[in-house]
């Protein structure tokens, strides 16, 4: 009853909106039905973007952080939508003070007053699943606490249930749902929101990016405090920046403004390519800078990995792009199996090129990585390419950093700073270099293997001998088992034979009148061949 409510109730909110008209004209029913049970609708006047997350605040925040996450899937929606979704990053209302110190408190097995030399009950931030709040420990080191709101799983169990029942709906009745694959949407969603609730998991996240750029002068991560952290609550150290996005205070900072944009472009390569462990969620809210030029980065709940396949794929089909081979692109794409084995690649090379040769009309510092990138995921699908989750994820990601890059700084060359990254890159892992560093890694493998290799080889002859003898007698019984067949089926031919002829014998000797000359003779040499070949059958058996 309590999800036909909520039902309900969503489907008058998605009215008030006017969103059913993204319900195809040929459901009038349906329409009927929906504007009957959802009551009054006001008057659109907004795009049907603004609508949609308009919709999705007004619904809660877990439908808020679905919108977050299906801003990121940029192949499959519109721009005009996508543009408004990501808005959706900042705009959650906090939960009661009260409840996130008794949240907090219930967690860590002690008091605020206890755990904490001063705690601001006023939140510094606010987002669908947590909230942050300053703190200083009883060092005085200064720091965060993120909290996960209170009573949020059941809700978001509740509301999961709700959202697959509705792209259910909506792929049996609206074409261009089955195309956005909502349900597969929704999987990923639930997947991506349960990861967030764990904050283990994120602290886990943040203390393996901090690793991966100790001593790093572009980028800082802060420290995580694992006594005061679990599941929903996470202590971090507190950083102190300037938002990337403030450019006019970066500038009065004294900040080298094109530096730091590209200083962006090579901490994104860095992690996908080095590291293989990128930030994924990294828009202005997230990225911070400080007073000496770095980068400062915080919420840690989303990142992504690439297969190492996908990795060299990905900086092959970008290198191919600089050097204008379409023909070597379409190839990459069969090759690693992002389109059907079958896609003619001549076809595939060409729509490529439609795409593509649009981009080289415009001057290098206004070509876009991430809308290239874009275009090529779009152009494959219709290709029937299967949606690549890791590859969509590093996508949006690459779309933030180079939308904040050309925000610092518009004439931003990013094929100048990615390059030569991608061809160091590629020339480590398929060069000498790489084959010397694999078989270093190899090394302490073989030196513990190495000395039991006699004996290894031994054991492998001698088993070797032992099957090739078990061959040998199988094939030897095989053949005598043949052998013997053959004799039988000689000795049964000679029976038939010889009854035959004794049979014979036997009647032409009981004719009363011989139909012809010597006929008592050819009886009697019957019987005396037939007895003979049945003599000689008995005694081959013997």
């Amino acid at each position: 009853m309590r999800s036909l409510l909520r039902l309900l109730q969503t489907l008058r909110i998605l009215l008030h909106y006017q969103l059913d008209e993204l319900i195809p004209p040929r459901y009038r029913s349906l329409r009927l039905c929906c504007r009957l049970l959802g009551g009054w609708r006001r008057q659109a006047t907004e795009p049907l973007g603004v609508r949609i997350r308009e919709a999705l605040q007004t619904l809660g925040p877990i439908q808020v952080k679905f919108g977050q996450v299906l801003s990121t899937r940029r192949d499959l929606l519109p721009d005009h939508i996508a543009n408004e979704l990501v808005k959706l990053q900042d705009q959650v209302p906090p939960f009661p003070n009260d409840q996130a110190q008794q949240q907090i408190e219930q967690a860590l097995g002690a008091s605020t007053d206890t755990l904490f030399t001063t705690f601001s009950p006023e939140p510094l931030a606010s987002a669908s699943i947590a909230q942050v709040h300053a703190a200083t420990l009883p060092d005085g080191t200064q720091v965060i606490v993120k909290v996960v709101r209170p009573n949020i799983v059941g809700t978001i169990k509740r509301d999961l249930q709700l959202l697959q029942l509705i792209a259910r709906l909506a792929q049996r009745i609206i074409p261009d749902a089955r195309r956005l694959r909502l349900t597969e949407l929704i999987q990923d969603y639930d997947k991506t929101i349960h990861d967030e609730l764990n904050l283990m998991r994120e602290a886990a996240n943040c203390t393996l990016l901090r690793r991966n750029f100790t001593d790093s002068e572009l980028l800082y991560v802060p420290q995580i405090y694992w006594d005061y952290t679990c599941e929903t609550v996470m202590v971090q150290e507190r950083i102190y920046g300037i938002p990337v996005d403030q450019v006019d205070q970066l500038r009065a900072q004294g900040i080298d403004i094109p530096q730091l944009s590209e200083r962006g472009v090579e901490i994104f390569f860095t992690q996908v390519f080095r590291d293989n462990f990128f930030h994924a969620d990294m828009h202005p809210g997230n990225i911070f800078v400080g007073a000496d030029g770095r980068y400062l980065g915080v919420d840690f709940g989303i990142m992504g990995t690439l297969a190492r396949t996908d990795q060299r794929y990905l900086a092959e089909n970008l290198l191919a792009f600089f050097h204008r081979d379409y023909y070597k692109i379409a190839e990459l794409h069969v090759t690693s199996g992002w389109v059907p084995a079958g896609t003619r690649i001549t076809e595939f090379e060409a729509a490529i090129r439609t795409v593509s040769e649009p981009i080289w009309q415009r001057p290098i510092s206004e070509i876009s990585f991430g809308q290239f990138l874009l275009r090529l995921f779009q152009t494959a699908r219709r290709f029937r390419m299967e949606v690549q989750p890791q590859l969509v994820l590093l996508q949006k990601t690459l779309l933030n950093i180079e939308g904040l890059g050309r925000q610092l700084y518009p004439d931003l060359d990013l094929w100048q700073t990615a390059k030569p990254f991608l061809e160091r890159w590629l020339a480590d892992q398929i060069g000498p270099g790489a084959f010397v560093q694999r078989l270093r890694a190899s090394l302490p493998i073989l030196s513990e293997t190495l000395p039991e290799l006699p004996q290894l080889a031994h054991q492998a002859l001698q088993q070797a001998s032992q099957y090739s003898q078990q061959q040998q007698a199988q094939q030897l019984a095989r053949q005598h088992e043949h052998s013997l067949l053959a004799q039988h089926q000689r000795s049964q031919r000679r029976i038939l034979i010889g009854s035959s002829l004794l049979l014979s014998g036997i009647l032409l000797s009981l004719t009363e009148q011989p139909l012809w000359p010597y006929q008592l003779h050819l009886s009697w040499l019957l019987i005396a061949a037939g007895s003979g070949a049945l003599l000689y059958s008995l005694f081959r058996q013997q």
